[in-house]
C-alpha cells in the first residue's frame, strides 16, 4: 500500500514536472499564443459585415518599398487579410478559408514549431528528429498494413515517385554510381504507366530522372472485359516481352489503387506476379489505398501491402492542411536508400513529419479510423440513392469498396422499348462499343453513327451544366466536372479528399441526391426540344440555326439581317447591334427562358443563346417571336438612319414655305406697315385681320403640313387618328399569370381554358349581336305592340341572359364596354 502511494506520487511529481516545464517555456507558450490569435483574426475575417466588405483596402494591391522602421504583428497580419480577402467582391468562393478545426491549427502549429526546434542544440535535435521520424513511420505502416517499412516525406505528391524510380535504377544498374548514364546506354530502362494514370506523370519523371521519353511506356486499359480504366494485364505481359527482346530494361511499374479519374483499381495482385516474374519494381498510388486503415478492404487494394513502394496523401484524407505526403517502401540496402535522395542525415530534412506526427496524436487511432470510414459510407449512400433514380448512370457501379462514385446523365435510346438493354445503355457506351474491330457490323439500333456523336455531345453539355449546378446547389459535395475520353463529361463525387476539409454529412448526400432529381425534368425537357427548335428555325425565314455543342440549351440562332454577308464568319456592328436589341427586347418579355448573346470571341458573329426549358414551351411560338422582334428591330433601325436625311429635307422645305409666306404677308399689309411707328399708327386705325399659319412636320409621311387644321379643331379634338402599327407578331391569348412561350395546359387545366374561352367567345357573341340590333332599332321606325318578336331578338335575349349568369359566376369574365364620345355642345367656332 505504501509502494503504491509512493508510485502514484512519483508520477504525480513528474506529470507536475512536464506540465511546469511546458508553462515555463515561454517561447512555445508565446508560439501557440501568437498561432491563435493569427488563426482567430484570419478565420473572423470572413464574418465581417457587408459595410467592411465593400471597403477594399488598395495598399495592399500596390507593390511598394520596404518601410525602415518595420512593423508590429498585428499590421503585418491584417496585411495577410486584406491579400487574402481584399477580391471576395468578384470571386467569393475562391478566397475564402476553409474551417481547419482543431486538428487543422496542430498541424500548422508544426510548422512554427519545426522552426523553433531546428534552433536546438545538435545532440537534441538530433535525437528529437529521430524519435518523430520513427514514430510517424511507425504508426503509418500499422495503420494502412505496410508491415517493416520505410518513410519519405516530401510535399509535392509526385517527388516520392520520382525518388522510388531513381532507386530502383541504382538497385538494377551497379555501375550507375560511377559510370553514369553510360549505363543507360545499352540496356534502355522502361517505365510502364497506366493509360488512366495522372496526365503530366510521365513527363514529370522523365525531367526529374534526365531520360528521354521513349523510356516510358503506355500501358492501355481494358477494351472487351472488365473495367475500361483497369490496366490491361495480358496486354502488359506482352509489351515487357517486346522490350526484352529489343534489349531493353523493364525497370518499373505504376499501377492505380483508385485512378485520377474514375478510382478504378487495378489488378494489382496479378501485377505483383508478373513483377516479380521479370524483376520489376511495383509502385502503387491511388485513393484507394485510404481503406487500408478500415477493419474491411477488398481483395484487389489489400495486394498493395505486398507491393514495392505505396504514395499516401494522408492530408486530403484526414482534413489536414499542409501537411506532407508520404511515400512507404522496402529495401535493405541504406546506402542506394542514401543516395537516391529517400533518406537524408540533416535533421532539418526529418522535422517535414513535425506536423503530421503532431495531428496524429491529435486524431489517434479511433478519429483516423472513423474519418476514412465516414467518407466511405458518404459514396455508398450516394451510390445506393442513384441506383433508383432514372436517366442517371453510375460508371464505378462493380466496384463496391471504391470511395469514388462518378455519375452522368443519360437518355434513353429513340425506338428501344421501355426496360429492354437498350433503354439502360448509355448513348456515350453505344458510340465506344460501335467503333470496336470485329464490332463494327453491329450498328446503333434506330440510330446513325452520326447521330449517336451528336447526342454524345448535347449529353456532354448537359452534364456539365448539372455539375455546375450542382456545385452551386450544394457546395459541401465536393463535387468536380471531368471529361472522360470514353464516356465524355461526367460528374465525380470523391469524399475522401474533400469530406473532411468540407465538412460533408449525410444530409448533404440527401440534398445532393434531391437537387439531381429535381434537374432532370429540365434537362429530359430541353433534350427533347432541341431537334424541334432546330426544325423550326431552319423552316423560318431569316434565322440561321447555329450549332454548338458546347452549349446546353435549347439551342443558338442568329438573325440574318438584309446586308448580312453570309460567306464570312467575322463580326459586323449591324448585327450585333440588332441582336443586342433582341436580347433586351427577349428578356423584357419576363418568360421562364433565359437568354444571353454570344459567343464570347469577338471576332464571331453575334448569336442569341436560349438556355435549359424548365417546362414545356411552345417553340413554334418562341421562333416567331425571335424572328419578328428581330426584323422590327432592323426595320427601326433603318427608319432612324433614313430619318436624319428627311428631317434636313424638310427643315429646308419649311424655310423655303416660311419666307414665301412672309413675302405674301408683306405684299398685303404693304410697305408702311413695316415702318415702325407708322406702322403702330396704321394699325391701331385699321387693324388687319391675318390669319394664322404655321408649319408642322409629320415624321411618318415625311411631309409639312399647316397648322390651320390643328388651330381649328383643338377643343374638339377632331384630328386625324394615326393608324395602328401593325404587328407580325402572333397574338396568343393567355389566361392571367401565364407566362410567354407557355404551351396550352392539358387535361382538366385545358377543360377550364376551353371553356373560359367559350364564354369569352359568348360575351362577344352577345355583344355583336346586341350591337346589331341597337343599329337596326335606330334606324327603322318604331314598333308597335303587339308585334311579335323575331327569333333573332329571342336568341340574343337568351344569349344576354346566359353572359349576365356568367358575368356573376366570373367577376374576372367581365368585359369592358365600349361607349361612345359626343360633343353636347357646339364647337365655338372663333376658337
Amino acid at each position: 500500500m505504501i509502494q503504491g502511494n509512493r508510485a502514484i506520487s512519483r508520477s504525480l511529481i513528474t506529470s507536475a514536472k512536464t506540465l511546469s516545464y511546458t508553462i515555463a517555456d515561454p517561447t512555445l507558450a508565446e508560439m501557440g499564443k501568437n498561432l491563435k490569435e493569427a488563426m482567430k483574426m484570419l478565420e473572423d475575417s470572413q464574418r465581417r459585415t457587408e459595410e467592411e466588405n465593400g471597403k477594399k483596402l488598395l495598399s495592399g494591391d500596390i507593390p511598394g518599398p520596404l518601410q525602415g522602421s518595420g512593423q508590429d504583428m498585428v499590421s503585418i497580419l491584417q496585411l495577410v487579410q486584406n491579400l487574402m480577402h481584399g477580391d471576395e467582391d468578384e470571386e467569393p468562393q475562391s478566397t475564402r478559408i476553409q474551417n481547419i478545426g482543431e486538428q487543422g491549427h496542430i498541424a500548422l502549429l508544426g510548422h512554427s514549431l519545426g522552426a523553433y526546434i531546428s534552433t536546438l542544440d545538435k545532440e537534441k535535435l538530433r535525437k528529437l528528429t529521430t524519435r518523430i521520424l520513427s514514430d510517424t513511420t511507425l504508426w503509418l505502416c500499422r495503420i494502412f498494413r505496410y508491415e517493416n517499412g520505410c518513410a519519405y516525406f516530401h510535399e509535392e505528391e509526385r517527388e516520392g515517385l520520382a525518388k522510388i524510380c531513381r532507386l530502383a535504377i541504382h538497385s538494377r544498374y551497379e555501375d550507375f554510381v560511377v559510370d553514369g548514364f553510360n549505363v543507360l546506354y545499352n540496356k534502355t530502362p522502361v517505365i510502364y504507366l497506366s493509360a488512366a494514370a495522372r496526365p503530366g506523370l510521365g513527363q514529370y519523371l522523365c525531367n526529374q530522372l534526365g531520360l528521354p521519353f521513349p523510356c516510358l511506356c503506355r500501358v492501355p486499359c481494358n477494351t472487351m472485359f472488365g473495367s475500361q480504366h483497369q490496366m490491361d494485364v495480358a496486354f502488359l505481359e506482352k509489351l515487357i516481352k517486346d522490350d526484352i527482346e529489343r534489349g531493353k530494361l523493364p525497370l518499373l511499374l505504376v499501377a492505380n489503387a483508385g485512378t485520377a479519374a474514375v478510382g478504378h483499381t487495378d489488378k494489382i495482385g496479378r501485377l505483383k506476379e508478373l513483377c516479380e516474374q521479370y524483376g520489376i519494381w511495383l509502385h502503387v498510388k491511388g485513393v484507394n489505398l485510404a481503406t487500408l486503415a478500415l477493419g474491411y478492404v477488398s481483395s484487389s487494394v489489400l495486394a498493395a501491402t505486398k507491393c514495392d513502394s505505396m504514395t499516401l496523401t494522408p492530408g486530403p484524407w484526414l482534413g489536414l492542411p499542409a501537411v506532407p505526403a508520404v511515400t512507404l517502401y522496402k529495401h535493405d540496402d541504406p546506402a542506394l536508400t542514401l543516395v537516391a535522395g529517400l533518406t537524408s542525415n540533416k535533421p532539418t530534412d526529418k522535422l517535414r513529419a513535425l506536423p503530421l506526427w503532431l495531428s496524429l496524436q491529435y486524431l489517434g487511432l479511433d478519429g483516423i479510423v472513423e474519418r476514412i470510414k465516414h467518407a466511405c459510407q458518404l459514396s455508398q449512400r450516394l451510390q445506393e440513392s442513384l441506383k433508383k433514380v432514372n436517366h442517371v448512370k453510375i460508371l464505378v457501379e462493380d466496384e463496391l469498396s471504391s470511395p469514388v462514385v462518378v455519375f452522368r446523365f443519360f437518355q434513353e435510346l429513340p425506338g428501344s422499348a421501355p426496360g429492354t438493354h437498350h433503354s439502360t445503355l448509355c448513348l456515350s457506351e453505344l458510340d465506344s462499343f460501335t467503333s470496336y474491330p470485329g464490332l463494327n457490323a453491329i450498328p446503333a439500333p434506330n440510330m446513325a453513327p452520326s447521330a449517336v456523336s451528336q447526342e454524345r455531345h448535347s449529353c456532354d453539355s448537359l452534364n456539365r451544366w448539372l455539375g455546375e449546378q450542382l456545385k452551386q446547389l450544394v457546395p459541401a459535395s465536393g463535387l468536380t466536372v471531368m471529361d472522360l475520353e470514353v464516356e465524355g463529361t461526367c460528374v465525380r463525387f470523391s469524399p475522401l479528399t474533400t469530406a473532411a476539409v468540407l465538412g460533408t454529412r449525410g444530409e448533404d448526400v440527401d440534398q445532393l441526391v434531391a437537387c439531381i432529381q429535381s434537374q432532370l425534368p429540365v434537362l429530359t425537357c430541353t433534350l427533347q426540344l432541341r431537334e424541334e427548335f432546330k426544325q423550326e428555325v431552319m423552316g423560318t425565314a431569316g434565322l440561321l440555326y447555329v450549332d454548338d455543342p458546347n452549349w446546353p440549351g435549347i439551342g443558338v440562332v442568329r438573325y440574318e439581317h438584309a446586308n448580312d454577308d453570309k460567306s464570312s464568319l467575322k463580326s459586323d456592328p449591324e448585327g450585333e447591334k440588332i441582336h443586342a436589341g433582341l436580347l433586351k427586347k427577349l428578356n423584357e418579355l419576363e418568360s421562364d427562358l433565359t437568354f444571353k448573346m454570344g459567343p464570347e470571341y469577338k471576332s464571331m458573329k453575334s448569336c442569341i443563346y436560349i438556355g435549359m426549358a424548365s417546362d414545356d414551351i411552345d417553340v413554334s411560338e418562341l421562333v416567331e417571336t425571335i424572328a419578328v422582334t428581330a426584323r422590327e428591330i432592323e426595320e427601326n433601325s433603318r427608319l432612324l438612319e433614313n430619318m436624319t436625311e428627311v428631317v434636313r429635307k424638310g427643315i429646308q422645305e419649311a424655310q423655303v414655305q416660311l419666307q414665301k409666306a412672309n413675302e405674301e404677308r408683306l405684299l398685303e399689309e404693304g410697305v408702311l406697315r413695316q415702318i415702325p411707328v407708322v406702322g403702330s399708327v396704321l394699325n391701331w386705325f385699321s387693324p388687319v385681320q391675318a390669319s394664322q399659319k404655321g408649319r408642322t412636320f409629320n415624321l411618318t409621311a415625311g411631309s409639312l403640313e399647316s397648322t390651320e387644321h390643328t388651330y381649328v379643331y383643338k377643343v374638339q379634338g377632331s384630328g386625324v387618328t394615326p393608324p395602328q402599327t401593325p404587328s407580325g407578331a402572333r397574338t396568343k391569348q393567355r389566361l392571367p399569370g401565364q407566362k410567354p412561350f407557355k404551351r396550352s395546359l392539358r387535361g382538366s387545366d385545358a377543360v377550364s381554358e376551353t371553356s373560359s374561352v367559350s364564354h369569352i367567345e359568348d360575351l362577344e357573341k352577345i355583344e355583336h349581336l346586341s350591337g346589331g340590333q341597337d343599329a337596326s332599332e335606330a334606324n327603322s321606325p318604331e314598333r308597335h305592340p303587339g308585334v311579335p318578336t323575331p327569333p333573332e331578338a329571342e336568341q340574343t335575349g337568351a344569349l344576354q341572359d346566359r353572359a349576365q349568369r356568367l358575368e356573376d359566376d366570373c367577376p374576372q369574365m367581365r368585359k369592358p364596354r365600349s361607349t361612345d364620345l359626343r360633343f353636347t355642345q357646339p364647337v365655338n367656332s372663333h376658337l
